[in-house]
């Protein structure tokens, strides 16, 4: 049996959730928000960003892969295509386009890679970004470097929960917000 984690209470969408807390850097923990396996609160939040995405999307982008189920539902209650950039390259992807970020739950370095495929998906279209938690912005930078490479235009950015300095984060569609626990 897993040991018994502090956890922070979230309501969003109608749902309740407790998420676990998870040392990130010394002294620093951030709430876990996990949506594989919870369809529940994937549709539930699907409805809701679809609910509040801009007129004049024409694809959704995600990074894989805790988001991807996100980009599915939103896909269909948005009605729009949506797309998925790698975290591993692979051989049948081509003349890939790539951008490096940062994941603040590994602290490593990560590379993303848009396939060969999606590129004509994405020339001149505008896009919105979808995320499932924005902490850093790191991948929000290495997913706008691709779509600038692809010809694409981001109008929006959007997550379910942003993580740290809410300020940082007036733009993004969100719905909701995680702070940081220090010691």
């Amino acid at each position: 049996m897993p040991p018994r984690r502090q956890t922070y209470t979230v309501k969003l969408a109608g749902l309740t959730r407790e998420l676990p807390l998870f040392e990130v850097a010394p002294g620093v923990r951030i709430a876990i928000f996990n949506m594989l396996g919870d369809t529940e609160i994937v549709q539930a939040v699907s409805k809701e960003l679809a609910r509040r995405m801009p007129t004049g999307v024409q694809v959704l982008v995600t990074a894989e892969a805790k988001s991807i189920p996100l980009a599915y539902a939103l896909s269909a209650e948005a009605k729009l295509p949506y797309l998925v950039l790698r975290k591993s390259y692979k051989a049948y992807m081509g003349e890939a386009l790539s951008a490096e970020t940062l994941s603040i739950t590994t602290g490593e370095k990560q590379t993303l890679y848009l396939d060969e495929k999606d590129r004509a998906l994405l020339a001149g279209k505008q896009v919105a970004i979808v995320d499932d938690v924005i902490s850093t912005g790191s991948t929000l930078q290495g997913i706008q470097l691709i779509m600038d490479k692809a010809g694409a235009g981001v109008i929006a950015q959007a997550a379910v929960f942003t993580e740290g300095e809410r300020a940082k984060w007036k733009n993004i569609i969100a719905l909701g917000h995680l702070p940081l626990f220090t010691d």
